[in-house]
């Protein structure tokens, strides 16, 4: 589906890691982010913009993400969930590092707490 960002902050574009501007159109579609043979098996509706580039810095967080509240989780190789936090988007990297230090930790995603949403997948380098 196609729509008209209507506001600032209120349409990221999950693969630039960017927001729409107001007036900017978008596709909303769903999105399956954790394909896992387990419980926490997960998809989500997403923003994108056509033909986006992804965003493929790294170890740099973009700005997308540090203006919001997250949510981080925290999953084994498995896709199973071994722990999960919250964190100002300001904060981000201190909660990454902390998820990372368990060694059973593969990777983690980070999703929007307000609304909750998927936003991102986040791994170790």
């Amino acid at each position: 589906m196609r729509v008209i960002a209507d506001k600032s902050h209120g349409f990221p574009c999950r693969i630039s890691l960017g927001d729409a501007q107001v007036g900017e159109e978008v596709i909303l579609t769903h999105h399956e982010h954790h394909k896992v043979d387990s419980s926490f098996r997960s998809s989500d509706a997403i923003y994108v913009w056509e033909d986006e580039r992804h965003f493929a810095e790294v170890a740099v967080v973009p700005q997308m993400l540090r203006s919001r509240l997250l949510s981080l989780r925290a999953f084994d190789q498995d896709g199973m969930l071994l722990d999960a936090d919250g964190v100002d988007g300001l904060e981000v990297e201190t909660l990454i590092e902390r998820l990372f230090i368990d060694p059973a930790v593969a990777y983690i995603h980070a999703h929007f707490a307000k609304p909750v949403c998927y936003a991102a997948l986040i791994e170790g380098v």
